[in-house]
């Protein structure tokens, strides 16, 4: 399975970047996520439980996340749950309309006879949903920063 969400961001890269990075953040500025909780925590990974709704359909799972600050990505390694396997790979690229972020989510099912059924209901009912809520909601949030006049 292969799910790519994009959407153009206008606000500074790093700001977008360092937003993408901090989960703790998102529960306050994503609606859909209902909690993250840390089960290790460092300033380049974390150990993650991560919980969001579909359409009021909670679905939880566990995550290694990894901050790379050179490559300027936040990628996850799902490890429990019906995504386990699954590699997901934030990128954030300069364009003249502003930052393009993509969202890509790839997973070999555990049980390759069932990937045709399983692909639309994991990958486009519930990933490719919550992946553009995501984009949609972290975008509002760093353009009103961005946007934002202070005296």
């Amino acid at each position: 399975m292969h799910k790519a969400n994009s959407i153009v961001m206008r606000a500074p890269k790093m700001s977008i970047f360092e937003t993408a990075a901090n989960l703790e953040l998102w529960p306050k500025i994503l609606p859909h996520y209902r909690y993250i909780r840390y089960l290790e925590r460092s300033a380049d990974r974390n150990l993650v439980v991560m919980a969001a709704t579909r359409s009021g359909i909670p679905v939880t799972w566990t995550s290694e996340q990894i901050i790379d600050r050179e490559k300027i990505e936040v990628r996850f390694h799902h490890l429990k749950a019906w995504t386990k396997g699954m590699r997901v790979v934030w990128t954030f690229q300069e364009t003249p309309d502003g930052v393009l972020v993509e969202i890509l989510h790839d997973m070999n099912f555990r049980i390759p006879v069932l990937a045709p059924i399983v692909d639309p209901i994991i990958g486009d009912l519930f990933i490719r949903n919550v992946a553009s809520k995501t984009l949609r909601c972290m975008k509002d949030y760093v353009e009103a920063r961005a946007n934002r006049v202070t005296a």
